[in-house]
């Protein structure tokens, strides 16, 4: 009787199965993914990308401030509320790193917290002017930041963990990325699509291992830092 009773259910639960098979498979595909580590082999072609955009002048990147100071016991590089001095140093070379990409046709601000002010001057070696829509930017980083950017010019935009959740959160990316101190977040906006597109983020730890430029494709004769 039992052999009986699935035989005759065999069919039905087959086609549950494959439907709920499928459910699982289409929600897996349309899940938005998560921004790209682009210090991993795999994302060789979004650093290509990030390349191009940024010759052409069509980059948003959000750049985490570094180390707080009121948050260790290390030495302050001023208040309280600003950096540390080993803070200070790791945003020196992250600021070569950006000058690596090129810093001919970019607008840089910075939050006005002292810690994001601190970590802009420190990269570019000059004072940087500040905003506080760089910090206060609960629901609307991306439309802020979309505001901000001039076509044909990069825009940096030294920031806050929260802003740069926000930003991601905006673009429906999910926000279960943690960025450390000095962490870079790339975005393309190019004004030919509503929708900016998520090229990635880079740690401060990870730009020495970023694929060199000359080791990916080259096209449309550009000419790329080693990045």
């Amino acid at each position: 009787m039992l052999r009986k009773a699935l035989a005759r259910y065999r069919n039905a639960l087959v086609v549950i199965g494959v439907s709920v098979l499928t459910v699982f498979i289409t929600v897996q595909l349309l899940s938005p993914s998560p921004a790209p580590n682009l210090a991993k082999l795999n994302n060789a072609s979004r650093v290509l990308t990030l390349n191009q955009s940024w010759a052409h002048g069509d980059v948003i990147a959000l750049v985490r401030h570094v180390e707080r100071c009121d948050r260790t016991n290390a030495a302050c590089l001023g208040p309280q509320d600003g950096v540390t001095v080993l803070g200070e140093t790791v945003a020196q070379g992250l600021g070569n790193e950006f000058r690596q990409l090129g810093l001919k046709d970019v607008d840089i601000y910075s939050s006005d917290l002292t810690r994001a002010r601190q970590t802009a001057e420190a990269m570019f070696a000059r004072t940087v002017e500040a905003h506080s829509w760089i910090f206060n930017c609960r629901g609307t980083m991306l439309r802020d930041v979309l505001k901000h950017k001039v076509p044909g010019r990069n825009l940096v935009l030294v920031t806050h963990s929260e802003c740069m959740d926000d930003l991601e959160a905006g673009m429906n990316v999910p926000t279960d990325t943690t960025f450390g101190y000095g962490a870079s977040l790339f975005i393309k906006a190019d004004g030919t699509s509503a929708q900016p597109q998520m090229l990635g983020y880079i740690e401060t730890k990870d730009w020495g291992s970023i694929v060199p430029h000359t080791a990916l494709p080259v096209s449309h004769g550009f000419e790329a830092s080693r990045l």
